[in-house]
């Protein structure tokens, strides 16, 4: 198999297609990301990052998923448990402090052992994004709170609740989707404030939380920074702002270049977000002609980038044992009164 590529890879279904084997037997990508068209039991969860990493070879394979709960969760009844929204940890918190934080520690250990028990060894949790008041509701209920102050606090706990039970977090959106005024999964949004008031709030909770191992960018355009690209693709962002400000060397993945916000060619999409300073390019919808232009925009995983991801490989730890009954039942009574479930 070829040297590993920067490539995060999506599947279409419920297994490997041969036409996607021979892709990812090709590229040799260094990790995958399920969505919930990938989900259906837990044997079939289980057969599929089993085979994955089968055809990697590597037992420490990167496979990761979006579980925050509430309306971002790809794991759902009736086979998986259902999670309340981060909303609902602001809201304990805002009551009890202590509560709140164990609430979310609570939860996150909970995640941890779900998701390992289906191969699944990376989240992409927590959300340290700030949401101001006139933001978009994409972030809206994802967000543990409304200061930095208390998403840095209630973001740390859900990292190291998934780390103490081996699975790494992936704090995202940095440097910060909170002001974003459109989602990006559909357009690019453009935040103008500035640098100063950035600085104090949406900044904040990654400067925190900066001994992460992983971390996403936002595609967001910030004007005060870099008016002419997004975080994603931009140079001036990764040196000044997210190596520089806040301080992180983990290893940043692009958000997913299939994301309407990006409109450039695939290639030139992979292309300028590794020049930029992604470390690792993430494609998600499982299309394998748009992931073959993805690509030919990539390069093998080398240098920094692969020194990021060996030492986030490195915080990979075995499942804390714990009482499973008894765990949610705390978590359950410590969130319950917080969690409107039609959220």
């Amino acid at each position: 198999m070829s040297h590993l590529s920067v490539i995060f890879g999506g599947i279409e279904g419920l297994s490997l297609s041969d036409a996607e084997a021979s892709f990812f037997r090709e590229t040799n990508p260094w990790g995958f990301i399920l969505f919930a068209r990938n989900i259906e039991t837990p044997s079939q969860v289980r057969a599929l990052t089993d085979s994955l990493r089968d055809l990697a070879g590597r037992s420490d394979l990167p496979i990761l998923i979006d579980q925050e709960g509430g309306s971002v969760a790809r794991l759902r009844p009736p086979h998986f448990r259902a999670a309340p929204p981060s909303a609902s940890y602001a809201a304990c918190y805002a009551q009890d402090p202590e509560k709140g934080c164990e609430a979310v520690r609570l939860n996150s250990e909970l995640f941890a052992k779900e998701l390992s028990d289906l191969g699944i060894n990376v989240d992409c949790l927590p959300v340290l994004d700030v949401p101001a008041p006139d933001g978009h509701e994409i972030i809206g209920t994802r967000a543990y709170g409304k200061t930095p102050e208390q998403v840095a606090i209630l973001g740390r706990a859900a990292a190291e609740g998934l780390l103490s039970g081996g699975v790494l977090p992936v704090i995202k959106h940095i440097p910060g989707h909170g002001r974003a005024v459109s989602d990006s999964h559909l357009e690019l949004p453009h935040v103008d404030a500035d640098l100063d008031d950035l600085r104090r709030t949406d900044f904040a909770p990654f400067k925190s939380l900066n001994d992460m191992p992983l971390a996403m960018t936002a595609h967001v355009v910030y004007e005060a920074i870099d008016p002419d690209r997004p975080a994603t693709t931009s140079a001036k962002i990764f040196a000044d702002i997210i190596r520089g400000e806040i301080g992180y060397d983990g290893l940043v993945m692009t958000d997913d270049l299939s994301m309407k916000a990006l409109t450039a060619p695939y290639e030139q999409r992979a292309r300028l977000s590794l020049e930029a300073g992604c470390d690792v390019i993430l494609h998600c919808n499982g299309d394998v002609t748009e992931m073959e232009q993805v690509a030919a925009g990539c390069r093998a995983l080398e240098g920094a980038a692969l020194d990021r991801a060996d030492a986030a490989l490195s915080r990979l730890g075995s499942s804390a044992e714990f009482d499973w009954r008894a765990h949610l039942a705390r978590f359950e009574e410590l969130i319950n009164p917080h969690w409107d479930h039609q959220v």
